[in-house]
């Protein structure tokens, strides 16, 4: 069993950046994957950034090159950094981990951009 546990959203101007942090209760070392995504209200739950157990790493295509997806693993914690964010980043973000076909979550954090 894994807990996930993010923090880092907030509000932020259009072209600002911001840091998310998904701190996991264990170690990722073994984790197959690690990876990030969002969900806006009435929409499905989208993949942003995914990192790979051998260090591949996915982005959608909505924020290639503009974020980027890392992990510390001495602090059991995968980031996002976002740049150049837009309105519509706007959305609660989600840390997802799999490990030998399990699928954990984190509660989610909301991320607003807007002037």
């Amino acid at each position: 069993q894994v807990q996930l546990v993010e923090s880092g959203g907030g509000l932020v101007q259009p072209g600002g950046s911001l840091r998310l942090s998904c701190a996991a209760s264990r170690s990722i070392v073994s984790m197959t994957s690690m990876g990030w995504y969002r969900q806006t209200p009435g929409k499905q739950r989208e993949m942003i950034a995914t990192r790979l157990w051998g260090g591949e790493t996915d982005y959608a295509d909505s924020v290639k090159g503009r974020f980027t997806i890392s992990r510390d693993n001495a602090k059991n914690t995968v980031y996002l950094q976002m740049n150049s964010l837009k309105a519509e980043d706007t959305a609660v973000y989600f840390c997802r981990g799999t490990s030998f076909g399990n699928e954990y979550w984190g509660q989610g954090t909301q991320v607003t951009v807007s002037s």
